[in-house]
């Protein structure tokens, strides 16, 4: 089958430059080459179906300064975010194009990509055409400057002279037998002691880096609150990490004064984001909203749009891809979450994988923001709640997308954490410690079937008392459970029950409200699933510590004696 690929990469240089200048959404030349382009390399008969894949990428919502094509081995990396793989990089202004061996720009840390680059130099012995330095020129934009730092060797074509097809082929294959070379390389046990054979897409070494880091960060945050003189388990702080990762949305309810605020605050501080540099938001939710356009924007009378604070972080966000980025939405329950913030909740549920990358919706039109407007993969929404008289309840919509996490739990006699504490000094840490890399069962469930299966039967049976008031749960739960408890395994930070007793309370307790019997049949049921025993109308007998979710239990006996005494009961305390 003759190939085109002189063809194509002519096509882009030719066209790329004007088409810059116009709208991105719809594009003809966007869509040649996230489809067309890697339809045509795929059909090369040494890059083998099962093995490689091929993406290409020319922006996300806007144009791409340096436009891309990947060739990635399937058994190494699933994505152009982390790992290392083959990739067309074009410069800006469209007269070179290289052939790169690189690495994932998002998840690679500085001292990885650098131990990555130094083994591809000095162990692959490679053709003089292809050079191993770091004097290629994309242009001067922070990313192109990025793709530079990832890139081991390379080789480099005048787009105005390109070579022939035969060629180009020519120097593909070669590439690929070197990127063959260093994968065979990596498995060494000598050179590599901690390589195991590939599970799934990713390769366990990559797995076993990831955890480390992720232990050792949580423990940073945890001693930063620490010395800023707040009590806070390594648990909570765990807790909200895993729940950050598992879905960039998550409620922390609970009585006034706990430290809601604060534990964000000094969560995003820790890592390096501050509201100097423009990292951590807090938007105070005013009682008049009822609709989206105080907290993302408006048109005005002029017919100009007026940016909301939400968008204003997200403007900062996407020129900063690297960086994580927290909203505080403080008292987020004074108006009606679902009018203000419906907008974000259905965007955020449209998040997919493009090209190797993560992807939403667009949340704003051109036509209304002069541009398309994305929710970014690197921006955190954290809510506050406080249930009273003067808040409004949530409906299932908005916590079936939310962890929630509750805190009211008070310990005035413990001063302990207000003695003298050694400082602890901010960390800067990218966003791919916090990025999601699951977004459906299927991104997971390849080698992870053993536990998909036990937490899906442990919801099955969950289900058989929700069921009795149309509380029961449905996919979306089930997989963000799933997500939660592979990221809790994977770093090793709390066993099974008590990391699944952590979702039980905050992904399924809180649906659960009403006045009648089937409410008190439902929690009933409940109660003896998780303690293996039957709940007693004498409070005495109902002791929840033995049981094998321990706070999902107590909140139960919490909500079945406010049934009894108030006629009614919720998640909620009021």
């Amino acid at each position: 089958m003759d190939s085109k690929l002189r063809e194509c990469f002519l096509k882009i240089s030719n066209e790329y430059l004007s088409a810059r200048s116009g709208n991105f959404g719809g594009h003809t030349l966007a869509r040649f080459i996230r489809h067309d382009v890697p339809s045509e390399i795929s059909k090369l008969p040494f890059l083998n179906e099962v093995n490689y894949s091929v993406a290409a990428s020319a922006g996300k919502g806007n144009w791409a300064t340096v436009p891309w094509i990947s060739i990635l081995n399937n058994a190494v990396t699933n994505s152009t975010q982390r790992g290392y793989y083959l990739v067309y990089l074009f410069s800006e202004d469209m007269k070179r194009l290289y052939l790169s061996f690189s690495q994932g720009v998002t998840e690679t840390s500085k001292e990885d990509m650098e131990r990555t680059k130094r083994d591809i130099r000095g162990h692959i012995t490679m053709d003089s055409s292809v050079k191993q330095d770091d004097y290629l020129f994309l242009g001067e934009s922070s990313r192109a400057k990025q793709y530079v730092n990832s890139t081991a060797a390379y080789i480099e074509y005048n787009l105005d002279d390109l070579p022939s097809e035969s060629e180009l082929i020519q120097d593909l294959e070669m590439m690929v037998g070197y990127y063959e070379e260093y994968i065979e390389f990596k498995k060494d046990p000598q050179i590599d002691p901690l390589y195991t054979p590939p599970m799934g897409s990713e390769m366990t070494y990559e797995k076993e880096k990831w955890l480390a880091t992720s232990k050792d960060l949580i423990t940073h945050i945890h001693s930063y609150i620490t010395a800023k003189g707040f009590f806070y388990t390594r648990e909570e702080v765990t807790n909200l990490f895993l729940s950050l990762k598992t879905k960039p949305f998550v409620i922390l309810s609970g009585i006034s004064g706990t430290g809601k605020t604060k534990i964000v605050q000094w969560f995003a501080e820790s890592v390096g984001a501050t509201e100097e540099n423009g990292q951590f938001t807090l938007i105070p939710i005013r009682p008049d909203w009822n609709d989206g356009s105080d907290l993302l924007g408006y048109v005005d009378i002029k017919g100009d749009f007026k940016q909301g604070p939400f968008t204003r972080v997200i403007e900062k966000a996407e020129q900063n891809p690297d960086d994580p980025y927290f909203v505080l939405l403080d008292e987020m329950n004074l108006a009606r979450v679902e009018h203000y913030f419906s907008d974000v909740l259905s965007v955020m549920e449209s998040r997919k994988w493009e090209a190797g990358e993560m992807v939403t919706s667009t949340l704003l039109s051109a036509e209304v923001a002069q541009r398309d407007i994305r929710l970014p993969v690197n921006l955190y929404v954290i809510g506050t709640v406080n249930m009273d008289e003067t808040t409004h309840p949530f409906s299932k919509k908005v916590l079936d997308r939310a962890n929630t996490i509750e805190f009211n739990r008070v310990a005035l006699s413990n001063l302990s954490f207000l003695e003298e504490q050694e400082e602890v000094e901010p960390k800067l840490v990218q966003d791919h410690m916090f990025r999601s890399k699951y977004l459906h069962l299927k991104d997971l469930y390849l080698g992870n079937q053993d536990l998909v299966q036990k937490v899906t039967a442990e919801l099955e049976e969950i289900n058989k008392s929700l069921i009795l008031t149309n509380a029961h749960i449905g996919y979306r739960v089930r997989d963000e459970i799933c997500f939660y408890l592979a990221y809790n395994e994977e770093s090793d930070l709390m066993d099974f029950n008590t990391a699944f007793d952590h979702c039980i309370l905050q992904k399924i307790l809180p649906r659960i409200s009403g006045s009648d019997s089937r409410v008190d049949r439902l929690l009933r049921g409940l109660y003896q699933l998780f303690t293996n025993k039957e709940y007693s109308d004498d409070p005495a007998w109902n002791e929840s510590s033995t049981a094998r979710y321990p706070k999902s239990a107590a909140k139960v006996v919490e909500m079945l004696g406010r049934l009894v005494e108030d006629g009614f009961t919720s998640f909620w305390i009021s």
